[in-house]
């Protein structure tokens, strides 16, 4: 058992001042006034040293392990290595449940990657899913579920992702559509500087040729959207479109099932989304920039606006925790309110909210302890410990904090040996 002590509750309400946080097993038992608990020695006490106690970070959308395991375009390491190395990664920032969006492309011409071809994609699911099915017993640190991004012109890999996900090894299924003249590429000047972003010796011929070719590929029939999107449903799996640019591909999206909208592309779109009752998703790396990479809506403007419901790291993970207190300083958002983007609110778009997503009596003991150090006259969002299903995973230690902050945890073994010594 652990009591974490000396903080500040965030939860999805408010903050919660005066009280400690009670964890039995792999969950969090009480919620009581500080000083309620009766220490003994099977309990370690946790300091938070006046910091906040908040839910582990959920992000529903990263494809940053393939930035591991493909350092190089053409490199593929070890892949259970890049998992390991991923999870410590994501960690230090706080992810404490990763959803790995991996891509399911025909081809793609723009981010040529080793990494995406599919015999590569199909050996990380098949990872990820032994790992899920192993939680809690296993040599991992975080939980890892798998987003599948299924690009619509992979008319060629129906069966095996129908397959995927009557298995049970998908968790979250999104429909993507990268093709110039719509989406996030509607603007092909966009689409053109992108390509040359990849190959800078790109003519404007060779430009042309490209996006005529994607235009030009067979697409899913929305037979087949609609049966992987069935399969998805009757399995209480969570679908999201991608890069909406109109109201009328909401309209499509939402008859297959979407209850997610990824970086809708502009404000009235996000806007229509939101009134539809989804869950709107926006890049935290793009509330750190200030805008879009790519030219869309920013996503300060559509937290200003309230339709923004949930940040995901995207490409960045590092961003997630510093987008939660830069929208807190300069957005004036409540912290339990921008906390809610990275917390609860992806755990209800994924269907995850009943164990993870906030700190609450009766769910999984995901939390994190976040204190603030100062640096040039700036303040940077550290975490000092992290706890997956009521264990400690990691702890870390800054120069700038009082030095008890090293030692926040005392269980019964510790405290014999102490007795003793």
């Amino acid at each position: 058992m652990y009591l974490i002590t000396n903080g500040i509750i965030i939860q999805p309400e408010g903050l919660l001042e005066g009280h400690e946080v009670l964890i039995c097993d792999d969950k969090i038992s009480e919620i009581v006034p500080e000083g309620t608990t009766q220490k003994s020695a099977d309990l370690g006490v946790i300091d938070a040293h006046g910091g906040y106690i908040m839910p582990g970070l959920i992000d529903i959308h990263s494809d940053y392990l393939e930035n591991v395991a493909s350092p190089r375009p053409t490199v593929v390491m070890d892949l259970p290595t890049s998992i390991f190395e991923t999870e410590r990664e994501l960690l230090t920032h706080g992810v404490t449940t990763i959803f790995h969006s991996l891509s399911v492309y025909k081809e793609n011409l723009m981010d040529v990657k080793a990494i995406r071809k599919f015999e590569n994609v199909q050996k990380l699911i098949d990872l990820i899913d032994l790992i899920k099915r192993t939680e809690g017993k296993n040599a991992h640190l975080i939980r890892h579920r798998l987003h599948a991004r299924l690009e619509i012109d992979n008319v060629h890999l129906v069966d095996q992702i129908s397959q995927l996900i009557t298995h049970g090894k998908v968790d979250l299924l999104s429909f993507m559509d990268h093709t110039p003249g719509q989406g996030q590429y509607r603007d092909l000047e966009v689409y053109a500087k992108t390509m040359r972003s990849y190959d800078s010796k790109l003519s404007d011929k060779d430009i042309e040729r490209l996006a005529k070719k994607q235009q030009d590929a067979a697409k899913l029939s929305i037979d087949d959207l609609r049966h992987i999107a069935d399969l998805a449903k009757e399995r209480g799996i969570a679908i999201a479109s991608h890069d909406d640019d109109s109201t009328a591909k909401l309209d499509l999206m939402q008859e297959l099932g979407a209850t997610i909208s990824e970086f809708p592309i502009d404000l009235e779109v996000a806007q229509s989304a939101v009134d539809r009752g989804m869950y709107t998703v926006m890049g935290a790396p793009n509330i750190l920039l200030g805008k879009s990479h790519s030219g869309n809506l920013s996503a300060r403007e559509a937290v200003d606006a309230g339709v923004a419901r949930v940040l995901c790291s995207d490409y960045y993970p590092t961003a997630l925790l510093h987008s939660m207190f830069a929208l807190h300083r300069e957005h004036n958002l409540s912290l339990a309110e921008a906390c809610k983007l990275m917390t609860i609110n992806p755990a209800r778009a994924a269907r995850v909210d009943d164990e993870l997503g906030s700190i609450e009596c009766g769910k999984k003991a995901d939390i994190l302890i976040v204190r603030e150090v100062e640096e040039q006259d700036r303040r940077f969002p550290v975490i000092t410990a992290a706890m997956v299903d009521g264990r400690v995973v990691s702890r870390s230690w800054y120069p700038s904090l009082p030095s008890r902050s090293a030692r926040f945890a005392y269980d019964a073994q510790a405290m014999t040996e102490e007795l003793v010594d």
